[in-house]
């Protein structure tokens, strides 16, 4: 029977928060059921397992990623497209730590479908207009800018670039303009 208050939604909230204070990695059904003081088998009648929980979360994260990717991009194209997105990309691993890993785990092949994991390969095509790239090569650099956004903010998270006295910030505006001269020259 499920404890009075506590519902499906309000698990996955709470986790959200727990999951940026102590890192996706850390997120467990214990640790969520000692933040609402119940017992885990509390939890089980609105998730199903520890791997439903943490969909659940990168669900949530995927849409809100992919919402601040949206509005961040509406109006702007080429480069001014590229850095908004990227910026706001950024942002968002730095503001939501736990979140932000949350957003690349592994989700079922359902339920990747059903979730905003979809938007953010759209959305970077949405940015590709701009550079007039068609298939196979917008896959490719679909892929690369992903890829590129990803290393980045992760080695900064990790503490990568803070033992160099040049500025992440220099070096992730430095890295927009390489991105964006190889989408410009794009090789045939």
């Amino acid at each position: 029977m499920a404890r009075a208050g506590i519902t499906a939604e309000r698990l996955v909230r709470a986790a959200v928060e727990l999951t940026d204070e102590v890192g996706f990695g850390n997120l467990t059904v214990s640790a969520l059921a000692r933040r609402f003081g119940v017992k885990d088998a509390s939890l089980y009648s609105h998730i199903s397992s520890a791997h439903d929980l943490r969909s659940r979360v990168a669900v949530l994260a995927l849409a809100e990623l992919a919402d601040r990717a949206a509005e961040a991009l509406a109006g702007r194209a080429g480069k001014d497209a590229l850095v908004a997105f990227a910026d706001a990309y950024r942002d968002y691993a730095r503001q939501y730590p736990g979140r932000y890993a949350a957003a690349q785990y592994r989700l079922d092949p359902d339920v990747a479908e059903a979730s905003a994991a979809r938007r953010h390969s759209d959305l970077t095509r949405t940015i590709l207009r701009g550079y007039r790239l068609s298939e196979p090569d917008q896959t490719d650099a679909v892929r690369l800018l992903h890829s590129t956004f990803h290393g980045y903010v992760s080695l900064e998270a990790a503490g990568g670039f803070g033992h160099h006295p040049r500025g992440a910030d220099v070096s992730w505006s430095r890295a927009l303009d390489v991105l964006d001269s190889v989408l410009t020259d794009w090789p045939a």
